[in-house]
């Protein structure tokens, strides 16, 4: 049994909950879900025209001096250098985030690197077991790369059977934490669920990430609706130099497990961030918004609440030190969304 105020439980059954979720987060009003998804009417669900990407070149990546720097790679997936080591977060390169590759969410871009060119890993860390933040294939590729896997409780047992060495897998329950050279990380409470199957629901335990490193201090959502937990663990390890904060498949019939956008800027606000970075969008289509909406929702939020707002394209190096300005590159998108569209009829 965990402890402590916002720690998940496990029951008899050796499930775990969320501590201050009602039932609606475990059933779900799936006739509600059924009925939205037959009635929604997209204008753009997937981009019409390619993202802009910045390929990384691969002596930037086998770079180790030089400050601080995170790209973001696609969905949650975001490369870190930290300390001169690098961090990567819910690694997923697959064509599509699904259980079998013929069918399921496609990805919109491609990578921003060639797999091979990726460097020496010092860390892989993981939210949870839902195919959009573990991947089978990337988690395999990796393996080679990387010195730890540190995950919450029970998503080693994935890793284990996989193939991973028992001995490169770190489990952490909520407030537990490991140092890995210089870099430290804590497993933080989240608002979510986990499973991969019809028959796992909640088995493995889902968990947010604060990592602290000499020169940064970093938070990653992973995925979880907004809670009280945010404002506990800004108290506990605020202010952060940059917040990784879960921006996209919401929709108010899950708002409780995945944060609407305006709650994703107040999640921010509560942890007492220095900028934030939306994640958790223009990579995959989860839910039955437009591509470009969390972004745009998120960018006039921040602007309401003075938050600033780093929206680098993918591939592009965002410095913690000094992030500079980024652009509002999904306008341009919807921009030429809207001139194709035009064309064709």
């Amino acid at each position: 049994m965990a402890t402590g105020l916002f720690n998940a439980c496990t029951s008899n059954t050796e499930k775990f909950s969320n501590t201050f979720a009602d039932d609606r987060i475990r059933s779900g009003n799936i006739f509600e879900i059924a009925k939205a998804y037959i009635r929604a009417e997209r204008t753009a669900p997937i981009p019409a025209a390619p993202l802009p990407l910045r390929q990384i070149p691969a002596a930037e990546l086998a770079a180790r001096d030089g400050e601080a720097v995170v790209y973001r790679l696609g969905h949650s997936t975001l490369l870190m250098r930290l300390d001169g080591d690098y961090v990567l977060t819910d690694p997923v390169f697959s064509e599509r985030a699904s259980p079998v590759q013929w069918m399921g969410p496609k990805r919109f871009h491609p990578l921003p690197f060639e797999l091979d060119e990726l460097p020496g890993i010092k860390a892989v860390v993981i939210s949870h077991d839902h195919y959009d933040h573990l991947d089978r294939a990337s988690v395999l590729a990796l393996d080679g790369r990387v010195e730890r896997f540190i995950v919450p409780l029970k998503v080693g047992n994935h890793l284990r059977r996989w193939g991973i060495a028992a001995d490169k897998i770190v489990e952490l329950d909520w407030w537990q934490s490991v140092s890995v050279g210089s870099l430290k990380f804590t497993a933080t409470p989240a608002q979510h669920f986990s499973g991969r199957g019809l028959m796992d629901r909640d088995q493995t335990l889902w968990a947010s990430w604060v990592i602290e490193s000499h020169e940064a201090r970093v938070f990653f959502s992973g995925d979880s609706g907004y809670f009280d937990g945010f404002r506990e663990i800004g108290e506990r390890f605020g202010h952060f130099d940059l917040t990784l904060i879960e921006t996209g498949a919401y929709n108010h019939l899950w708002s409780q497990v995945h944060m609407l956008p305006e709650q994703s800027v107040q999640a921010h606000i509560d942890l007492r961030g220095r900028v934030m970075l939306p994640i958790h969008n223009s990579t995959f289509d989860l839910a039955l918004h437009d591509w470009y909406e969390p972004l745009e929702r998120a960018a006039i939020a921040a602007e309401q609440y003075d938050v600033r707002l780093a929206t680098p394209i993918i591939g592009a190096p965002l410095k913690l030190g000094a992030p500079g300005e980024t652009p509002a590159w999904w306008r341009e998108g919807v921009a030429r969304d809207a001139s194709l569209a035009i064309t064709e009829s």
